[in-house]
């Protein structure tokens, strides 16, 4: 099986197609090495069985190009245009003049699944780690997981970050470099010793001309498997001699003092010493590349094995820190068993727990948070509550609100009168989120009002986000929006990459209280990318997720059945109770959309109440409510709708009132029922919320339709129309179309429009395909189905008046 080759199997299948016709073609298959180029002209062949002396068709494979002289290929092209024969060369570059298809490398998903393939039942740390190293190069992950060892495998050696010494990948590499020049050697020693040793720095070396430079430059690999594999093919001799070139060449510093240091003779804790406390200054700078790259030099010349763990352990929190957990997670089991003593256990399990929040079970997460908290608060007090708010944010990841209110019960035992401000905001964000969770609100206000005051004044990215998420709590959507935005910004700016992806969860939640889906499409799709580059994929769920409810909202069915699924494995095997409610809530409108209300409310009911987030649910209530009511128990809908009337009158919010309302008209008959939308709409409109406006006119309209009043309905109507129709939200605006007609007056189609008048999906959609995206790139650019993108598709030609991709260029130019 060829996975993540789609596209290419989609461009060979077209050559083969055209020769079925009669006609000749021929594509370029280009990537590196073991990118599966050979693999795919192997396939081409299978798929070619048809292709028999009796038919007359053929197909003819070239296979590394980029060895042979092809000029005889191109003399012959043009006598095959009419002849049914295609042409594949595989070649490490594009040739000129022939149409090509990059066979790029895998995704990390994909790669995951390559190994899972190969090897059934792969741990999923082991598995994303493997994946990382092999950087989406097929031929390597097939090589190291055959390398894969019963240490490696159970978990009590680190993985490997070489390739094996047999293997082909290996082996091409050591021809490139014993082809070198001595000189080209030499550069090159000096890049593999020294890692931010650049290109210009090269050349001003004594004794390097710029043509070996040049020479070496092919070999200059960046990623970590190419570099390493290298490293241990050099030389000790030649890896000496680079060590102490750069010793007594670069400037004074913590890169001089470890070159020196390799080559000094006995004990270099001096030297160990001066590189942590070059590492703390990076670190302070919020430099954790420089500080990773300390600490673990620091570590490395340390005789001590206790200060040599402790060393290690502030590397793997560096890189825990820069978005590396897979760095950190090898780092953890190096130190790990070189102390006994209790700190360091409880430092490695914070860091671990870091990453597992991220990236693993949170239950597991928050479980080890919650023991690193205990054993901490003797020695590191600060530390002790930034470990136990990290276990309260990995329970309430589960949606394990048991364990969750347990730690807040912690929180509420050390909390004192005299508490640090940063410590003081994370004690009360637990206190006040389990309070909320309860439905304790009266409890919960203060609390929360808390963190939000301090988080506007403390400056670290943490208690911003922390406040943001308050903010929201309370229904203040601004300050939570802006205070997750300045979360988002303090974490750039001081180097903390792990934690982007969490504050764009609270920025996209912010901007979806009050209907911004452009704004929550932004930070959903943004946190997406920052989420998977720093390898925390429970936090691609959370926005993927989110994208999922948005689509749901909007009454897209397709869209967010496809974002839910895309979604889903996460969240079962790992048991994100978080991602999951935000799921049930957008399958719960899919269901409503789709006329299934019984369905609908089926889904909330059946949920497992551990794993079912409490805030989430309680956000959820307003579409609860309307299953409820259109499938027939009042009983269940009554219910719904207390808990969610005392949650959102505690908090005063307008949007949330209106929503409370709008489910209590529902509920109702007779003149209370009109007073109930009467005073929703005007909250709504007080509370900026235009798509849940828009919906409260379409229900209120059609039950003034029933009461025959039809001129009131139709001027709700026509309002509701040009709201839904903004959002793109096309079923609820045939929705509302129909109801017009209902009442007795023709409605008209969306009217055409010009670029600015586009939604922020259309936009999206047609500014990628402009590019020259196929729709089954845009569908994987934004989770979306094929077919969700053919009908964005229709609608923009429709609205921009055009009628082909081309006139698409051309109007957007």
């Amino acid at each position: 099986m060829l996975r993540g080759r789609d596209r290419q199997r989609v461009a060979v299948d077209a050559v083969l197609d055209r020769a079925r016709a009669g006609r000749g073609g021929v594509l370029v298959l280009h990537g590196e090495a073991g990118s599966g180029r050979t693999s795919l002209l192997r396939a081409a062949r299978h798929a070619a069985a048809d292709f028999t002396p009796d038919s007359r068709r053929t197909l003819l494979c070239v296979d590394d190009a980029h060895r042979l002289d092809l000029t005889w290929l191109l003399d012959v092209l043009p006598e095959l245009e009419d002849e049914p024969v295609a042409v594949l060369v595989a070649a490490d570059r594009p040739l000129p003049g022939l149409p090509g298809v990059e066979v790029d490398p895998l995704d990390h998903a994909t790669s995951v699944r390559v190994l899972r393939d190969l090897l059934p039942g792969l741990p999923g740390e082991l598995a994303d780690d493997v994946a990382r190293t092999a950087c989406g190069n097929p031929l390597a992950l097939v090589e190291l997981a055959r390398s894969l060892t019963s240490a490696q495998l159970g978990g009590a050696e680190p993985p490997p970050d070489v390739l094996p010494p047999g293997s082909t990948s290996r082996a091409r590499l050591r021809a490139r470099f014993d082809a070198l020049t001595p000189d080209a050697r030499r550069a090159l020693g000096l890049v593999l010793v020294d890692d931010e040793l650049d290109v210009d720095t090269l050349v001003r070396l004594p004794g390097l001309s710029v043509a070996a430079v040049q020479e070496a430059a092919a070999l200059m690999d960046p990623r970590p498997l190419v570099r390493s594999t290298l490293v241990a093919e050099l030389p000790l001799a030649e890896r000496y001699e680079a060590h102490a070139a750069l010793a007594g060449s670069l400037p004074d510093g913590p890169r001089r003092t470890w070159h020196r240091a390799v080559l000094a003779a006995g004990p270099r804790d001096g030297q160990a010493d001066v590189l942590a406390e070059a590492a703390a200054r990076a670190r302070d700078r919020g430099d954790f590349a420089a500080a990773a790259r300390d600490h673990q030099r620091a570590a490395t010349l340390t005789t001590a094995p206790d200060l040599r763990a402790r060393r290690l352990l502030s590397a793997a929190a560096d890189h825990w820190r820069r978005g590396l957990p897979h760095r950190a997670r090898t780092i953890l089991r190096e130190a790990v068993p070189l102390s006994d003593h209790a700190e360091p256990r409880a430092l490695a399990d914070l860091v671990r727990g870091g990453i597992e929040v991220g990236n693993g079970l949170p239950d597991v997460a928050a479980r080890r948070l919650l023991r690193a908290a205990g054993e901490l608060v003797g020695a590191n007090r600060g530390l002790a509550v930034t470990a136990l708010g990290f276990a309260g944010e990995a329970a309430a990841v589960a949606g394990d609100h048991v364990l969750h209110a347990e730690i807040a019960d912690l929180a509420v035992a050390w909390r004192t009168a005299d508490e640090p401000a940063e410590s003081r905001l994370t004690l009360d964000h637990l206190i006040g989120t389990a309070a909320s969770y309860a439905g304790r609100h009266d409890e919960a206000l203060p609390a929360l009002r808390s963190v939000v005051e301090l988080a506007e004044r403390l400056p670290d990215a943490k208690s911003k986000i922390w406040g943001g998420h308050a903010a929201y709590v309370l229904g203040d959507a601004a300050k939570a929006h802006a205070l997750a935005d300045r979360g988002v910004t303090a974490a750039r700016e001081s180097g903390l990459t792990t934690l982007v992806p969490w504050a764009l969860t609270y920025r996209a939640l912010a901007a979806l209280m009050v209907d911004q889906h452009e704004l929550a499409l932004t930070a959903a799709f943004e946190g997406v990318h920052a989420a998977t580059a720093a390898g925390q994929h429970n936090a691609v769920a959370d926005h993927l997720m989110v994208l999922a409810l948005l689509a749901a909202l909007r009454g897209d069915a397709d869209t967010a059945l496809h974002r839910i699924d895309a979604a889903a494995d996460q969240v079962r095997q790992r048991g994100l109770g978080r991602s999951g409610t935000v799921g049930a809530w957008a399958s719960t409108c899919v269901d409503l959309t789709r006329d299934r209300p019984a369905d609908a409310l089926r889904r909330m009911r059946t949920a497992s109440v551990r794993g079912v987030h409490a805030g989430i649910r309680a956000l959820a209530a307003p579409d609860i409510v309307e299953a409820a009511v259109r499938s027939g128990h009042p009983d269940t809908a009554d219910r719904a709708l207390h808990r969610y009337e005392k949650w959102a009158h505690s908090t005063g919010t307008a949007s949330r009132v209106a929503l409370s309302h709008r489910c209590r008209a529902l509920i109702s008959d007779g003149p209370g029922a009109d007073e109930h939308f009467t005073e929703a709409i005007r909250l709504h409109q007080v509370g900026g919320t235009p798509l849940e406006l828009a919906k409260t006119e379409l229900f209120y309209a059609n039950r003034l339709r029933r009461n025959r009043k039809p001129r009131q309905a139709r001027e709700l109507l026509h309002d509701a129309v040009h709201h839904f129709e903004h959002y793109e939200a096309d079923h609820w605006a045939d929705r509302a179309r129909a109801e017009l007609r209902a009442t007795g007056e023709p409605a008209e189609g969306p009217t055409g429009s010009r670029v600015a008048d586009l939604t922020p999906q259309q936009r999206q959609i047609a500014h990628l395909v402009a590019e020259g995206a196929t729709n089954r790139e845009v569908a994987e650019r934004l989770f979306l189905s094929r077919r969700t993108v053919e009908h964005h598709l229709r609608n923009i030609f429709t609205r921009l008046d055009i009628r082909s991709r081309v006139e698409l260029v051309k109007f957007l130019d």
